[in-house]
């Protein structure tokens, strides 16, 4: 049977209700239970593949939840900093659909947890299931117009995936559009990282650079008026202490010391 002519399963359905599934804390369970969940896991994203493409994005985030629900916890990886493989069925599954509308698919394999101590073949399995997953979940948060939600479920694909394009790619979009600080600051580090994994022949390579030079001064600008925006608050709350004695912050006047700091100055009567 094809692959996009896996059944998805219903409510009532008896095999999903009997599989136990894999708790945060039970890495050790039986591959071959695992690899049951795998398969529940995988025909959900199948239904959750197909409402995506039909442009109805809150039944494909159900399935995709749904199906992430079905994984065992994470494992702690951690970065080898070595460059991984291309999935070169993943990769084609991707590109066979328009790159904007399409869900992710993951084209590389997790990282695994040390030199003494590699991934089995089915924990690799879900790192990748997980990340395909939270990829799909961060898409459809996309086309909901939920910014904070495509941050969130990116970075989970990443704990899974560091080098997973796609997902550097959404956030970084996310973030500019959350337009802070602190989430401009990250879209620059995300695109920041994407110039060091694509090919310098990539199409995206001279978009990405575009937006850095685009986003330098949105983050001074962003930087400017958040700190102003806490200093306007902090003097509103030293008012409302000070007032109690017939004073304000008026009466404080900071002066730069020519080492780099500030002195403060009382004054009696400030204009």
């Amino acid at each position: 049977m094809a692959d996009d002519a896996v059944p998805a399963p219903s409510a009532d359905d008896s095999s999903s209700k009997n599989v136990e599934l894999p708790s945060a804390a039970d890495n050790t369970r039986d591959p071959l239970d695992v690899r049951t969940c795998l398969s529940h896991a995988e025909e959900l994203k199948q239904e959750g593949n197909d409402h995506f493409r039909a442009r109805r994005w809150d039944e494909a985030l159900a399935a995709y939840k749904s199906a992430l629900g079905h994984l065992p916890a994470r494992l702690q990886l951690q970065s080898k900093g070595k460059e991984k493989d291309i999935d070169p069925t993943e990769d084609d599954l991707e590109d066979s659909r328009p790159k904007d509308d399409s869900p992710a698919e993951s084209s590389t394999q997790p990282d695994t947890l040390d030199a003494q101590a590699p991934l089995t073949e089915v924990e690799i399995e879900c790192a990748k299931a997980r990340a395909i997953l939270n990829a799909n979940i961060g898409a459809c948060y996309m086309k909901l117009g939920e910014h904070k939600e495509v941050v969130a479920a990116c970075t989970e694909v990443l704990k899974d995936d560091p080098k997973y394009i796609k997902a550097l790619q959404r956030r970084a979009s996310a973030n500019e559009e959350i337009n802070s600080w602190s989430s401009l600051s990250g879209a620059q580090e995300d695109y920041k990282t994407l110039l060091e994994l694509l090919p310098p022949t990539s199409p995206d390579v001279v978009n990405i650079r575009r937006s850095l030079a685009v986003l330098g001064p949105r983050v001074e600008a962003a930087q400017k008026r958040e700190t102003t925006e806490m200093l306007d608050k902090l003097k509103g709350l030293g008012n409302s202490i000070l007032g109690n004695f017939g004073l304000s912050t008026n009466n404080f006047q900071f002066v730069p010391n020519g080492q780099g700091g500030y002195s403060m100055n009382f004054v009696q009567n400030p204009t």
